[in-house]
């Protein structure tokens, strides 16, 4: 763990529900994300991600361009995705679209890439999915190389060589910070290592203890390459507030309607609410009062030896107005106290 913990939100962009319950539409959701994002940075946190999704639950295909649309109205916090679909879009453009958003928000951009839950990018872009590995591999390594900054001559197996090629518009200052989004495999754990980039674990069941072996892993890996460790981050999905009772009774019906329309098409059994407080008992749900969502990520941070915690606050259908006070208790009462806690 770093010496200054950061603490962050993420979101999905899901479509949550009007007042009148009914879906909101793709275009006001998208202005409420914004909103989501100004709020994050009022209340002092440090980072704000917006996934891509590429499907009619989620509002936000393009990332970046609503990262944009914050870095013009924020004026501290770090804007990134959570993550960049890499394996379905091309290293050079994602590489140019953060680079242009790092100049835009004044060197605040960041880049987590990743394969992602979804595959719907691959149909969509034209992409096979029997090549699901092997595209994330062969982009991955192209864009260490556009990272590193300067020309770049590469060759792979999935799209054609650059021959000591310039890619613009250049990073300002230093290099775009990239991150790798891992699931939990050990490949990926040293791949991460691999490309010298920080690593950020989605954790979305069970005891985050359970990942100290990646950590772990992580940290053996640069110790053998030679070079100083990155940095080690977490994102899993939570709900601030006021307290415990009101927290669960708040967030579980929508958390429920999305856990069962991901699940309807994996096999995943219906989530009942024992199962939902025993994850919030003990396991990646960070849910609750302010005191108790703090000394749960705090908890977390001290077993996995953490730089960054990012909440997953977006749940389906969950209404904007009560995203919003989630927002505002995680920044201005859980941020301090997590603080505190490891001071």
């Amino acid at each position: 763990m770093t010496a200054t913990l950061e603490l962050g939100l993420d979101t999905f962009g899901d479509v949550t529900a009007g007042a009148d319950g009914h879906a909101l539409a793709h275009a006001q959701v998208v202005r409420n994300v914004v909103a989501q994002g100004r709020l994050a940075d009022e209340s002092g946190l440090d980072f704000f991600g917006i996934g891509e999704h590429h499907r009619e639950d989620y509002a936000v295909s393009a990332p970046d361009v609503v990262l944009a649309a914050l870095a013009a109205s924020t004026s501290r916090i770090r804007l990134g995705s959570a993550v960049t679909v890499l394996s379905s879009d091309d290293p050079i453009r994602v590489f140019q679209r953060f680079a242009t958003l790092d100049a835009v928000s004044n060197g605040r951009a960041e880049v987590i890439l990743g394969r992602g839950s979804f595959t719907e990018s691959f149909p969509l872009f034209g992409y096979d999915l029997s090549q699901y590995e092997a595209l994330f591999e062969d982009k991955l390594d192209l864009f260490a190389k556009l990272a590193a900054g300067g020309a770049v001559t590469w060759r792979g197996q999935t799209r054609p060589p650059l021959e000591n090629q310039r890619v613009f518009p250049t990073v300002e200052k230093g290099r775009l910070v990239t991150w790798i989004g891992v699931g939990g495999s050990p490949e990926s754990v040293v791949r991460a290592a691999r490309y010298d980039m920080p690593m950020m674990l989605a954790i979305i069941g069970g005891n985050p203890a359970r990942f100290r072996p990646y950590a772990d892993l992580y940290r053996r890996a640069f110790n053998e390459f030679g070079r100083p460790v990155r940095s080690i981050g977490v994102h899993s999905p939570g709900y601030v507030g006021t307290s415990d009772e009101a927290a669960r009774d708040e967030f579980f019906p929508d958390y429920q309607r999305m856990h069962a329309l991901i699940g309807s098409t994996r096999g995943w059994p219906a989530l009942s609410r024992a199962d939902f407080d025993r994850e919030a008992d003990h396991g990646s749900l960070y849910i609750g009062s302010p005191e108790t969502v703090a000394a749960k990520i705090a908890a977390t941070v001290k077993a996995l030896g953490l730089s960054r915690f990012d909440l997953k606050y977006s749940a389906g259908p969950l209404s904007h107005e009560k995203m919003m006070r989630c927002i505002h208790l995680y920044g201005t009462k859980v941020a301090p106290l997590v603080r505190d806690m490891l001071a």
